[in-house]
């Protein structure tokens, strides 16, 4: 295949796979202003920061069934240094080796909650600090931020599907790295 014939052929596909996936209204329309949709998306956003504030307090009582019973059955946890932990069962017993530590403390303020248009999806993200002795037998605390993403249920509650958290405190970095300053 010469490179013109290569050329056509790879634009014809482009504008084959963009096409399908054209949306129904324009990117730069203006979300839906009615009254009763952004009373609805109050309302979402309201009982999301009421779900973040029981599972805190639920993390702080060191109550595992209480806390994931927040993710859907199947919720995918991104912990630091940790990898993925899929499904509530296995998100369950990851936490609960957490919340069994004695010096163990997980809290989290919420900073912003969102809803998408359609209503199905929302996320949030905040700070969170967590304390716990590692494996030296010293006492370790780290703060970091954090992003949910939730999916609303057919009963109308929300679900955490996604979670993820990350240290503020440094991280080692290589030398080589181009533009990073080693802390």
């Amino acid at each position: 295949m010469n490179r013109v014939t290569l050329m056509l052929f790879m634009l014809a596909l482009g504008v084959f796979v963009c096409t399908g996936c054209r949306r129904d209204e324009p990117l730069d329309q203006p979300p839906p202003t009615d009254e009763a949709n952004m009373d609805t998306r109050r309302e979402d956003v309201e009982a999301i920061r009421q779900l973040e504030r029981r599972a805190r307090e639920a993390a702080e009582a060191k109550d595992v069934d209480r806390y994931v019973s927040f993710y859907a059955d199947d919720a995918v946890l991104f912990w630091p240094g940790a990898p993925m932990v899929r499904g509530q069962t296995a998100i369950r017993e990851f936490m609960q080796a957490f919340l069994s530590m004695p010096a163990f403390s997980l809290s989290f303020e919420t900073a912003e909650v969102d809803v998408s248009r359609a209503g199905d999806l929302a996320y949030s993200y905040g700070t969170n600090r967590v304390s716990l002795v590692g494996p030296n037998g010293k006492r370790m605390q780290d703060r970091g931020k954090y992003l949910t993403v939730y999916r609303k249920q057919p009963d109308g509650t929300w679900k955490v599907v996604a979670d993820i958290g990350n240290s503020d405190l440094p991280a080692p970095v290589p030398d080589s790295t181009p533009g990073v300053k080693q802390p």
